[in-house]
């Protein structure tokens, strides 16, 4: 695996993105945090959104970003857009993996933003599930 592939699934400067979604489930994906603007629903929403469209540009299926994506979800996500969301999200990170053994010049720029914009909110999912108690090897703390 080289660096680029590390870097979009973690495991290496930030816990791997399976850990940090392993056992998450719709009740703690839906909980509201006083003084948080996003829930975890929300936050795999947007990184799967975001990711889907960063994708559709290093593959050449879109010639430029969407324009008026929304990239975080009008209102709370109900609980199959969430799965939909988690689906699409594990999906489109195996085809980053693939794309990211031998990319073009074009496919290693935007997938290494792509990695630097998801870790930053991996890092807040962390964050969360920390806070609720159900970060997977924390302790709860």
């Amino acid at each position: 695996m080289n660096l680029l592939q590390h870097s979009l699934l973690g495991g290496t400067s930030f816990r791997s993105v399976a850990e940090l979604l392993s056992g998450l489930n719709w009740h703690e994906a839906a909980r509201k945090t006083p003084g948080v603007p996003y829930t975890l629903a929300g936050l795999i929403y947007h990184l799967a959104v975001t990711q889907r469209a960063s994708l559709d540009l290093a593959t050449g299926r879109a010639e430029s970003w969407p324009e008026g994506l929304s990239v975080w979800p009008d209102q709370a996500p109900t609980r199959a857009e969430f799965e939909a969301s988690l689906t699409d999200l594990r999906a489109g990170l195996a085809q980053a993996q693939v794309l990211a053994e031998d990319p073009s010049a074009r496919a290693r720029e935007l997938l290494a933003d792509l990695a630097v914009h998801s870790a930053y909110h991996w890092g807040q999912v962390a964050l969360l599930r920390r806070l609720y108690g159900t970060l997977p090897g924390s302790g709860g703390v």
